[in-house]
């Protein structure tokens, strides 16, 4: 999906990644960042965000819930913190010492976390969508002797919710649902949010706002004609420099950036966007079959678009690249190998684009800085939960 916006705004990750393969610094499995290019992209959109007045929650699950990259969100460029999509990143990030800002959004707090989350971890906002988590919410603030921040999540039947994702209360409940919320001790309602807020829409290949935008504008205006003041109002999803002042003029306050920082949002899959892609998959053929070459697998992504690959074959001294094609016959198949379309001798290196979630892999994770003067550093290897590695 994105190699070619890769060898357009990246050939350097490129090199620099069959460098590190070839060199045994990294094993097959890997996802190779580029720590400077992915500062330059977060720099980037928090500049584009102090000029909207927008705060922002840096989002670490598509890049492995790294530590390290969080740190230089938070601590070098001045993010309001991580948003953390489950409980164990958040423990994860905690444990790594990074601030944690936004928890529960799209997978609420189990029951008997909460009350670390709420007296230990103290984010800004905990978004809730039932009445029994803002229950046991409250019930942990008042054991903290502290007043815990949320977000509320309404929907239409309308509205578009991903597949086990499906969460919120009914905005026909609002007034109900706020007031029996507002009326718990040691709870402020902060907000609202909903999910997603902006897709990217391959026709006009632009990324637009969604009906679900709509919901959360009309349960704004609803809870504030009730006397609820709405400090935060969330708007995630595709949050990138392009589509912050989209935020600002639905009146937003916040964003939750994720792809963007590697460049690898829908929008940029032709290399178009400010934002350059800043991550690349590494891996080299195992074996053939028949008359394909396998590759191994372990960092697919059934809905990362994958399609090519780029080989790096030597022979007689000479090195040239090739594009293949890559294929996956089954995917509810453990992705063991990745089948490409020609034959190729074993140990042949192979890099791909795609977006994926590596939260939700087996592969390595290898930070590199120095790629543009070609002297690439690698800063640390870490594995899909950003846990450090080392291999040999």
């Amino acid at each position: 999906m994105f190699l070619q916006a890769l060898q357009k705004q990246n050939p350097a990750l490129i090199d620099g990644a069959f460098t590190l393969l070839k060199e045994g610094a990294i094993l097959p499995d890997t996802y190779v960042i580029d720590v400077d290019q992915f500062t330059a992209n977060a720099r980037l959109i928090k500049a584009t965000a102090d000029q909207y007045g927008i705060r922002l929650y840096g989002m670490t699950k598509q890049f492995g819930r790294n530590p390290l990259l969080a740190k230089i969100l938070v601590d070098e460029l001045g993010y309001d913190g991580i948003v953390c999509v489950d409980f164990k990143e958040a423990r994860q990030l905690h444990q790594a010492g990074i601030k944690i800002s936004h928890i529960g959004h799209l997978v609420q707090p189990p029951s008997r976390y909460i009350p670390f989350i709420v007296s230990t971890i103290q984010p800004e906002v905990i978004t809730v969508y039932s009445l029994e988590k803002a229950q046991e919410i409250s019930a942990a603030a008042v054991a903290a002797k502290r007043t815990q921040p949320v977000l509320l999540k309404f929907y239409r039947s309308s509205d578009y919710l991903y597949t086990n994702q499906e969460a919120g209360f009914p905005i026909e409940s609002l007034d109900a649902i706020c007031h029996e919320i507002a009326s718990l001790p040691n709870l402020q309602i902060a907000g609202l949010t909903h999910f997603p807020c902006f897709l990217y829409n391959p026709a006009s290949q632009d990324t637009e706002p969604t009906q679900n935008l709509e919901t959360l504008l009309a349960a704004s205006q609803q809870a504030g004609q009730l006397g609820y003041p709405i400090s935060q109002l969330n708007i995630p999803s595709a949050t990138s420099s392009r589509t912050l002042a989209q935020i600002r003029q639905f009146g937003g306050t916040h964003g939750e950036p994720g792809h963007a920082l590697t460049g690898t949002m829908p929008a940029n899959q032709d290399g178009s966007q400010p934002e350059k892609v800043a991550m690349a998959y590494v891996t080299e053929v195992s074996h053939q079959f028949g008359d394909a070459s396998y590759c191994y697998g372990g960092g697919y992504y059934r809905r990362g678009h994958l399609a090519q690959a780029l080989i790096r074959e030597s022979r007689q001294g000479t090195e040239t690249d090739h594009l293949v094609d890559v294929r996956n016959d089954d995917e509810a198949s453990i992705d063991y190998h990745l089948q490409l379309d020609r034959p190729c001798q074993v140990g042949t290196p192979v890099i791909m684009a795609f977006r994926t979630q590596i939260f939700v892999t087996r592969s390595d994770v290898a930070l590199v800085a120095g790629l543009s003067g070609n002297t690439p550093t690698l800063l640390g290897l870490f594995d899909a939960q950003g846990n450090e590695v080392k291999h040999g």
